[in-house]
């Protein structure tokens, strides 16, 4: 029994990695208890697995059995945390866009406390590569879980599997729903905008792998996982995470060039995304998306896949997550810019708007939605982001320019409102508004810092494998900084673990293969 405890106390927290490594992409986002009444936010599996995680890291902290004098980002973290909880009090007592109130109080520290959950993953994950061999151990377990979520996205599409969503306030319960012809695939994730900015992060990382691994089996494993991976991309229809993709792999390689040569690196990279666009243009609604946007009506694709069942389930308590949910709608101004006779591209079922007209009860009340001039010459959520939640992030910014207006204020309409979600859908910007240009900077250069210590190193490093580790992985955050313009990448829970996660993993991959203790 002592030497069962012994071995626990040694290996437990390298475990619990592995299990985060497996449950954050893998488990959906099933809700086990509310933590502030009527918000959207709710405790889930991931949470308790990651402050299980944290806390044994703390209590190892304070026994000496993992140190912190060697991690990079120690220091610029910290600095976020405090400039992000002096933007809260700045919120409360100088701007006061936070009333004094419990429910919104409580919520303007949730919000700070979440920064501070995903960074913890980071400090466990950095501690526990102690070895190349471990760093490989990650990345192919990685690769396991990328085929099972794939997998489980093709049940969605083709079979009929249900998804579990956080696109708005009921769905978030753990609503089980079935995606109709042209909703957008979700996997395992909360929303599609997740599931495509993760997909991005791995594609960048297996597609170069893929092509450097020697053994034919792993080649074959890392290209059939890619294609898998890519083919749900373009069932998420994310234009933004698209183009993060295709800058991605080339930034990585790119960087692959100064190790294998340029001939090698540009024919691989015209292959892969001379492919990559092919697919995109024959399958699929992203192509239609795209044609729209670039005023290309020209381009239309000619063959959208069906699932392979002929009925979605029915019967009570059986709902359907279509393209646009009560998520997509803008909210209503009091004189909107508007085209009534029109509708948005990405608005397949133009249900009317019931509210209360003169004569009429509230039930009977239909009326044409009213779009904006924004949404019906783009499509609903550029104009979502044109219209409102950009210029509002904006306003924030204004009220405090060195703290902003704090955590969770840039949706509201009046200050006395309590708002069941956040959203800016660009993570610049929403930093800006939130936390100032104080939290831009501290939050945006731990990100440059990381990548200047990988790429200052990459020369360095001499394994072909390793070397294209650091490349996949420093790609992969130009992505998500592209990604980042169009969606609220880093405040997504699964992709803000993600990326801490491979942080974690490409930090310690430079320090391991450059043979030194500190970066």
């Amino acid at each position: 029994m002592l030497k069962l405890l012994k071995w626990l106390d040694n290996h437990i927290l390298e475990y619990l990695a592995l299990a985060l490594l497996i449950a954050i992409p893998l488990y959906p986002k099933i809700p086990l208890a509310d933590l502030i009444p009527g918000y959207i936010v709710r405790l889930r599996l991931d949470d308790v697995l990651v402050g299980t995680a944290f806390f044994i890291w703390f209590v190892w902290l304070l026994r000496k059995k993992v140190t912190l004098k060697d991690n990079p980002l120690l220091l610029p973290i910290l600095i976020y945390i405090i400039v992000g909880f002096l933007s809260s009090l700045a919120a409360i007592f100088i701007t006061k866009t936070v009333p004094l109130s419990d429910v919104h109080i409580s919520k303007l520290f949730f919000n700070w406390a979440r920064r501070i959950e995903y960074f913890s993953v980071f400090f466990v994950f950095f501690s526990q590569v102690k070895s190349l061999a471990q760093v490989k151990k990650y990345i192919y377990l990685a690769a396991l879980v990328l085929i099972a979520v794939s997998l489980y996205g093709f049940g969605q599409k083709y079979l009929y599997f249900p998804a579990f969503s956080t696109m708005n306030r009921e769905f978030s319960k753990g609503v089980k729903l079935y995606l109709t012809q042209h909703a957008r695939v979700l996997s395992t994730f909360g929303g599609h905008y997740d599931l495509a900015a993760y997909l991005m992060i791995v594609l960048t990382l297996f597609i170069p792998i893929a092509f450097v691994v020697k053994k034919s089996l792993h080649k074959i494993f890392f290209f059939v996982t890619s294609l898998a991976a890519f083919w749900l991309l373009i069932l998420t229809v994310s234009r933004t995470s698209f183009i993060a993709y295709l800058v991605a792999v080339t930034i990585a390689f790119f960087l692959l060039a100064t190790k294998k040569g340029w001939l090698w690196a540009s024919v691989r990279w015209f292959v892969v995304v001379a492919i990559s666009i092919s697919i995109m243009l024959s399958f699929g609604d992203l192509s239609d998306r795209f044609a729209h946007l670039l005023k290309l009506d020209g381009l239309k694709n000619s063959f959208v896949l069906k699932p392979f069942k002929k009925e979605p389930p029915k019967g009570p308590g059986v709902a359907y997550l279509d393209v646009g949910t009560k998520s997509d709608t803008p909210p209503t101004t009091s004189k909107p810019t508007s085209v009534t006779t029109a509708q948005p591209a990405d608005v397949y079922d133009n249900i009317p708007e019931f509210g209360t007209g003169t004569g009429l009860p509230a039930t009977l009340a239909a009326r044409p939605r009213v779009y904006s001039q924004a949404a019906v010459q783009y499509d609903l959520s550029t104009g979502i982001r044109l219209d409102y939640t950009w210029p509002h992030a904006i306003k924030g910014f204004e009220r405090n320019i060195l703290l902003g207006s704090g955590y969770s204020t840039l949706t509201k309409k009046n200050i006395e409102d309590f708002t069941e979600a956040e959203s800016t859908d660009n993570d610049f910007l929403r930093a800006l508004g939130e936390t100032g240009l104080l939290g831009l900077l501290s939050f945006f250069g731990i990100i440059i810092y990381t990548l200047y210590l990988a790429l200052r190193n990459f020369a360095k490093i001499q394994d072909p494998f390793f070397a294209t580790v650091v490349a996949g992985l420093s790609a992969g955050i130009f992505g998500l900084l592209v990604n980042a313009i169009y969606i609220d990448v880093f405040e997504a829970s699964k992709v803000a673990y993600t990326f801490w996660i491979m942080t974690a993993i490409l930090l310690g991959t430079v320090n391991l293969s450059v043979k030194k203790k500190s970066l």
